[in-house]
């Protein structure tokens, strides 16, 4: 027993709490939500059993998961951590998708500005066919990715499955 009053599964399960008792040291009494909502999704008695299975070095990481995916699965009960996981996954492709596109309009908007031709072309650019008379200024601007409206982005979900057919 920690303290003077029993952990938070004792009190809910109103026993007494002894000094041995595997929930104590990972659900305090100051926190009797936390073994709540655990002792509601896996039951107190699976808990225990799991809780008892690992080594005692690894136990209160593994209270600390439960508790997790316990409130996960009290927010989504058909998915759990893992619809947590996947709308992550999602966000970071979208994230990384929208970096893509700034450094490809980024590149596409160095190459309007500083147009960049070989150091050992550049005394013959006038006179070479390789590089006819070009005023890189004026340098077109269908040439470079426009991403200035959103309706050219396209999102998909990729927990939707479309076909292009239907």
């Amino acid at each position: 027993m920690v303290g003077s009053s029993p952990c938070a599964s004792c009190r809910l399960l109103r026993r007494r709490c002894t000094k041995d008792c595997v929930f104590a040291p990972y659900f305090p009494s100051n926190e009797p939500c936390k073994f709540a909502i655990v002792h509601k999704v896996f039951g107190a008695s699976n808990v225990s059993k799991m809780l008892q299975a690992i080594p005692a070095h690894q136990r209160e990481d593994a209270a600390r998961s439960l508790v997790y995916e316990a409130n996960a699965r009290v927010k989504d009960p058909v998915y759990g951590c893992v619809g947590a996981i996947s709308i992550l996954q999602n966000q970071v492709s979208q994230l990384q998708m929208q970096l893509s596109e700034a450094r490809a309009e980024i590149l596409c908007i160095q190459m309007l500005e500083k147009p960049t031709i070989p150091n050992h072309l550049n005394h013959d650019v006038k006179s070479s066919s390789v590089y006819p008379a070009t005023n890189f200024n004026t340098f077109p601007q269908s040439h470079c990715f426009n991403f200035e409206s959103p309706s050219n982005v396209i999102i998909q979900d990729p927990l939707k499955s479309e076909s292009l057919w239907t």
